[in-house]
């Protein structure tokens, strides 16, 4: 099997472009691909809660459900605020895009940064904590947690080069199992609630955590880890394009589906949690004790934590749906690589999929796999996204005065209003825990933006027709030096094609090895087709430095307003890993030449003559 057998086993068979229609999605499949992250996100905002609240034991920890209810309340807020968007920008309507075009190219470079920095870590935190998830009922594999989110990241990494229709339909089965079983759980949690009555703390519960007072710090740092559990809100917004038409109606859809099954998941486990006083053990998640509180130990638990693993995997899945759209509208204007625009061969952005799973596994890596370290990263980059779209929005309805801007512009602004209490509170709450560092990021990649496009503006100016002279007489045929290492069939092969283009061919040896001088040169005697061979002593033993040093002389020594052109004889080995038996003396001459700056705006030409062995 080669490799582009291997590939297309791998990833599938290059699809054609007229299939991007087909690509679309209805509305069940596309709300697999794009809610998981924020269905998911309940599994780690809970925890988040419960670990803030839990240091002031059990009158610190009966604050879950008012926090959790002022999160709804703000999920609520943007819920109304992103059907708008949607509405308004049936393209697709991230906050790079709606920021950039109301408020400004700067403006919408911010969003951009903060958004792709929280897809990062959304698929981050979304594989470590589907790893805790599976730790909590199989605590053997606690010391493979970082084995097991990368192997889980090249899974989901591989589901998703498989192309949008693929991976959604895979999608599919993991999003729709963690949405019954654990709506089943509610429900049966429900009737036992009501059998059993409410449960208490005992001091038990609380032992080697010592106890801090009841403050508003504390509420507001907690409800700052538990707005966690609104990441990937916008996602729906940003892939509107992934939808069949009419594209804004179903993707309203699907975000009002996504917010109401939230709404009911995040306060259902809230609330059952705190009322039967459920207490995870030092490796377990909150949300694996109110499972193992209701079902014990057996196979509906069991169900739970698979399902609750599955969700979290396929939530990084939002991450590859989002993360190449928004670097492909930036590569697309000139701020990140134009290779991130460019299509693969299943119809998906596969070069920002691949960055997309490097950058996660560098996090995971380095964060060793815990998601409580992770967490406090987490929300102020959704959030400033969050903020300055609603703000874009708010401007929007202001240019647009369409019918009804002024509910419009007052929905969007309450969604400014909240967002940004939500993004002050979070950041001051958590910078010690490690929000300086995504503040100190965003201005990092918004400066890594702005030297990307200005490098593409450079380009463009100098390979602009502006100011060119039309074409006048051809050059006159150039003068050709050929490097040799020696004399073999590759060197005849390029001696011939200079001849074949110019009267006025020079080879060169560079002599690195004078026991082989003469034997080149009785060869070249022979072969050389009456080309002189100019033999330069290198006693340092460098092929390079010499060579360039001989064009640069000869250039001097003809004077005749142009540079020798360089064609480069090379063989090629028959397969790929022989190249590491060979000195690539042509590939670093070649590489020398291409960077070299040219002289007095002269171009040197290389001419590269490869010969491809069949051993």
């Amino acid at each position: 099997m080669n490799y582009r057998q291997f590939r297309e086993w791998l990833i599938g068979s290059p699809l054609p472009t007229h299939r991007l229609a087909g690509q679309r999605l209805d509305t069940a499949r596309a709300l697999a691909a794009l809610s998981p992250d924020a269905l998911s996100s309940i599994a780690y905002a809970n925890q988040e809660i419960f670990l803030g609240l839990v240091v002031a034991g059990a009158a610190g920890l009966a604050y879950s459900f008012p926090i959790a209810l002022a999160i709804v309340g703000l999920l609520v807020v943007l819920t109304l605020s992103y059907s708008q968007t949607i509405r308004a920008y049936p393209a697709g309507g991230g906050s790079y895009t709606v920021a950039r075009e109301n408020i400004g190219v700067n403006v919408g470079l911010v969003a951009a940064a903060a958004l792709m920095t929280d897809y990062v870590l959304v698929a981050a935190v979304s594989l470590t904590a589907g790893v805790a998830a599976i730790t909590s009922a199989f605590p053997a594999l606690e010391a493979h947690r970082v084995e097991l989110s990368l192997l889980l990241l090249v899974i989901i990494t591989l589901a998703n080069l498989r192309g949008v229709h693929e991976s959604s339909t895979l999608m599919s089965i993991p999003v729709y199992l963690f949405v019954f079983s654990y709506l089943g759980m509610l429900a049966y949690g429900v009737i036992t609630a009501i059998n059993e009555g409410p449960g208490s703390y005992t001091p038990n519960h609380f032992s080697g955590i010592g106890t801090s007072p009841i403050t508003a710090f504390l509420i507001l740092h907690t409800f700052a880890s538990g707005c966690t559990a609104l990441t990937g809100i916008e996602a729906i917004s940003n892939g509107t394009q992934m939808f069949r038409p009419p594209e804004s109606k179903h993707a309203v859809q699907a975000m009002r589906i996504m917010a109401l099954l939230m709404g009911i998941l995040f306060l259902g486990t809230v609330g059952l949690t705190q009322f039967f006083a459920a207490t995870p053990t030092a490796d377990e998640t909150i949300l694996s004790a109110l499972a193992r509180h209701i079902f014990g130990s057996g196979v509906l638990y069991l169900v739970i934590q698979v399902s609750t693993l599955l969700i979290l995997l396929v939530a990084a899945n939002t991450s590859f749906a989002g993360f190449p759209r928004v670097a492909s509208i930036l590569a697309r204007d000139g701020y990140l690589p134009r290779q991130l625009s460019y299509l693969g061969d299943r119809l998906v952005f596969s070069n920002g999929m691949l960055l997309l799973a490097t950058l996660t596994g560098v996090l995971i890596l380095l964060f060793g796999g815990d998601t409580h370290a992770l967490i406090p990263l987490f929300a102020v980059g959704v959030f400033v996204a969050f903020t300055l779209s609603q703000a874009g929005m708010v401007v929007h309805w202001f240019r647009a005065r369409e019918p009804g801007w002024w509910l419009k512009a007052l929905t969007n602004g309450l969604g400014t209003v909240t967002t940004t209490i939500a993004l002050s509170v979070i950041a001051i709450s958590k910078f010690i825990d490690g929000a300086w560092f995504v503040m100190l990021l965003i201005p990092l990649f918004v400066m890594g933006f702005r030297a990307v496009h200005k490098h593409y503006e450079e380009i463009a100016d100098e390979l602009s027709l502006r100011g060119l002279h039309h074409p006048s007489l051809p050059l006159p045929p150039p003068r050709i030096v050929i490097p040799i290492p020696g004399v073999h069939r590759g060197v005849i092969s390029a001696l011939k094609y200079a001849l074949s283009i110019s009267d006025h061919v020079t080879a060169v040896y560079v002599e690195i090895d004078p026991d082989r001088t003469e034997k080149v040169m009785n060869l070249w005697k022979h072969w050389g087709l009456g080309v002189p061979l100019e033999v330069i002593p290198s006693p340092y033993r460098s092929f390079v430095s010499p060579f360039l040093e001989f064009l640069d002389k000869t250039d001097q020594e003809h004077s005749d307003g142009q540079l020798a052109t360089v064609v480069l004889p090379e063989f090629i080995p028959a397969k790929w890993w022989e190249n590491l038996l060979h000195n690539q003396t042509a590939w670093i001459l070649k590489l020398a030449l291409l960077y070299r700056r040219r002289r007095y705006g002269k171009v040197r030409a290389i001419i590269d003559i490869p010969t491809h062995l069949r051993h």
